[in-house]
């Protein structure tokens, strides 16, 4: 006897009201889930390549021989970025920033067993917080910070995230990064307009483009804050 086939329509797993406005859901697509914010995608299991390589191009771009790197992931989403980065030995901590608590709440359930969960590493340090607010107060320094806000820097769902992508928070980052350390910000796709201005803010940017399933690709771009490191 034949095995019934996998589900392809959405079953709404979750529901809640997003602390930044609007309807926040989580959704089940056969063995996948997706998140959804005020009824635009934001992102899901299916794949995780570009994620798992925003961190990896960031790593790769710091010196060599360091033992005792410090992580700072912007948005928890479904985990991938946050898995990869406590994937590596030279992680000592991972700092996650995220906005949104029901995230953080749907990793002990089925979002923490598709991503491994990271949120069980004791190196990971989960912060509920608006990052661009908590940039402000931070006192950590990181050397890797690898930037996963909403769908980019051109392609923002939530109100206020776009804060992170201008001079002001450009300037926060720069703060919080460790001498030599290396800044990376993930776009649904590319943003030569955003390229351009990290170009002025801070010399020269690293553009990795990750293909994806349908359409552009996706796209890390990489910095270095501390140019004279």
């Amino acid at each position: 006897m034949p095995f019934p086939a996998e589900p392809t329509e959405p079953v709404v797993v979750d529901r809640a009201r997003g602390v930044s406005g609007g309807e926040l859901v989580l959704r089940r697509v056969g063995a996948d889930y997706e998140i959804i914010s005020n009824g635009v995608f934001l992102m899901d299991t299916r794949d995780g390549r570009s994620e798992r390589e925003m961190v990896r191009a960031c790593l790769r771009a710091l010196p060599g021989g360091r033992t005792d790197l410090r992580v700072l992931v912007g948005g928890l989403g479904v985990g991938f970025s946050a898995a990869e980065a406590l994937a590596r030995s030279e992680v000592a901590l991972v700092r996650v920033v995220e906005v949104e608590p029901r995230v953080i709440a749907w990793h002990s359930g089925p979002l923490g067993e598709v991503a491994g969960r990271p949120t069980d590493d004791p190196r990971c340090r989960i912060t509920c917080a608006d990052l661009v607010e908590w940039l402000d107060t931070a006192e950590e320094v990181f050397d890797a910070v690898c930037l996963d806000i909403d769908n980019g820097p051109d392609w923002t769902v939530v109100e206020g995230n776009e804060r992170l992508y201008g001079p002001p928070g450009l300037d926060r980052l720069a703060r919080i990064t460790a001498p030599r350390g290396v800044v990376a910000f993930w776009s649904a796709m590319p943003a030569p307009d955003f390229a351009a201005l990290l170009e002025r803010r801070f010399g020269a940017v690293e553009e990795v483009r990750v293909p994806v399933r349908r359409g552009d690709p996706d796209v890390v771009y990489l910095v270095r804050p501390d140019r004279e490191g």
